[in-house]
């Protein structure tokens, strides 16, 4: 399964160890997830890394980069898609290009929309939900 992190997973991860989406990432090998992000995502993270905590660069280098792939950047998608967030957009057009099944993200305000029915196949999820989800559906290897 390919899931497909955002920039708010990204560094949500890198600043606590205990929460939903670091325990995607911490749970990804075991259960034969493959974890993506675009090089956007990844600059937006490494840009923002100082404001979540003094270490989380050094925790991004060797705890987080190492389990991600990081995939290109696709700005345009051949079928029609009604997002008005520029800045967000290249997001889930990445998302849908690489083929991922799920897109984690924690920021509602812009994808909000989305969490509730899937895009072309693609579902919008914030990491503890689909935690719950694979839990609930017998798909989560602890």
């Amino acid at each position: 399964m390919r899931l497909f992190l955002d920039t708010s997973v990204l560094l949500a991860a890198t600043g606590s160890d205990t929460g939903a989406s670091r325990a995607v990432l911490d749970l990804a090998a075991g259960n034969g997830w493959t974890l993506l992000s675009s090089r956007y995502c990844v600059a937006e993270a490494q840009s923002n890394m100082h404001k979540v905590s003094p270490s989380a660069s050094s925790v991004w280098r060797t705890a987080i980069r190492p389990s991600i792939q990081i995939v290109n950047d696709s700005v345009v998608l051949d079928r029609p898609l009604v997002f008005p967030k520029a800045k967000d957009k290249p997001v889930l057009i990445t998302a849908l290009a690489s083929e991922s099944s799920f897109l984690l993200t924690l920021d509602r305000r812009d994808f909000g929309p989305f969490m509730t029915r899937p895009i072309y196949g693609l579902r919008v999820i914030l990491p503890l939900a689909f935690l719950h989800l694979m839990r609930n559906e017998g798909r989560l290897s602890e």
